[in-house]
């Protein structure tokens, strides 16, 4: 058996131009309600702040330098949405800009850290030196706090999963056939490349009897980790004001000053928890890590195998919050043109950027 050329078979030209712009589907809504979240967070700083100052009150003050550092974090994810959207076609990014903001979750995920190690540290010197505690003022704040923080982890929820009702497929195809004077299929320093730039926009309906191991894949495929990262900054101020008066009152009501500094390095222990599972999909996002994508590579093997064409190659990556790039190399006793086998992959959810490389095979003579 011997590889022959199918060049020929490549539809399109290399002037073929499209964009990837590869932001997530409600990306503007997601960076509006980040500023909006960061203003209540810094009026509410402000205000704590000069109240603290005006009254002498610590817990006040307290309060409001720990909330700044909250703002100061979620800027970095409105800054991402910002920078993402103003390059999405900048030509300088291969694959878009669709990662910035996975970029910036695993910083935001390292701010988390150091919290929980703050948190954590300073329960511990509580533990060994305790501190007399306003416990009437301090109830107070915590409970102002705790409202503060529900509302804007209620702006920042992510409801994707209830309103996403079909998917919106861009598919970008290129078609590339290939020359080979050898059995192997990846021998690219002899290529002819020519591209085939296909654009679809479907409309795919998730089937109803879809497996749970399916629909968690797509969730977390289509989740936005820039806005659970700042929605994780809310959810560590909200656990903290819960875990403060839950303390406060044990504390008031009992006498319980220990229990101050323990539900701290409880809520630190949490707060780590939640930083390092932000840590592992982020980095696995801009790692290319493939565990995610099982379902798509088992789609996408489904539908492009069958007696006479055996998938060669494969790989499927994330390049933004529900979108999907995928280079396949395939080996075709009868082969199409790639625009054919990039038409079948159309109906799978996800799957935004296609490149095809057909190798033709026939028998020596």
């Amino acid at each position: 058996m011997h590889e022959r050329t199918a060049s020929a078979l490549a539809a399109g030209t290399l002037s073929d131009v499209h964009a990837h712009n590869f932001l997530g589907e409600r990306h503007g809504r997601h960076e509006r309600r980040t500023w909006i979240v960061i203003a209540i967070t810094a009026s509410v700083m402000v205000i704590e702040i000069a109240a603290g100052s005006l009254f002498g009150s610590m817990a006040l003050l307290a309060d409001g330098w720990h909330m700044s550092t909250h703002a100061a974090a979620m800027l970095i994810t409105a800054f991402a949405y910002r920078y993402a959207a103003r390059h999405a076609d900048d030509p300088r990014f291969s694959f878009g800009t669709g990662k910035v903001g996975d970029l910036a979750a695993f910083a935001s995920a390292i701010v988390l850290g150091l919290v929980a190690l703050l948190i954590g540290w300073e329960s511990a010197l509580r533990l060994g030196h305790p501190i007399a505690i306003d416990f009437n003022e301090a109830i107070a704040v915590a409970v102002f706090g705790l409202a503060v923080n529900l509302v804007c982890a209620w702006l920042l929820r992510d409801d994707h999963d209830h309103l996403h009702g079909h998917s919106h497929g861009h598919g970008h195809g290129h078609g590339h056939g290939h020359s080979h004077s050898d059995d192997h299929a990846h021998a690219h320093d002899e290529h002819d490349h020519e591209d085939d730039h296909g654009h679809e926009h479907g409309h795919d309906h998730p089937h109803p009897h879809a497996s749970r191991s399916a629909r968690a894949e797509q969730k977390e495929s289509t989740r936005d980790n820039n806005l659970r990262a700042a929605y994780l900054h809310v959810m560590t101020d909200a656990l903290t004001s819960v875990f403060a008066i839950l303390a406060l009152l044990g504390g008031s009501l009992y006498g319980l000053v220990w229990l101050d500094p323990v539900i701290g390095v409880v809520g630190a222990v949490v707060i780590a928890r939640w930083s390092f599972g932000l840590l592992r999909d982020t980095s696995g996002v801009l790692l290319d890590v493939t565990a995610p994508q099982r379902g798509l590579t088992r789609a996408i093997r489904s539908t492009l195998e069958h007696p006479g064409v055996t998938v060669t190659d494969l790989h499927v990556w994330q390049v933004g919050p529900g979108h999907h790039a995928a280079v396949v190399a395939l080996r075709a006793s009868e082969p199409e043109a790639p625009a054919a086998y990039k038409d079948s992959l159309a109906h799978i959810e996800g799957l935004s950027h296609v490149t095809i490389e057909v190798n033709a095979l026939s028998r020596a003579a």
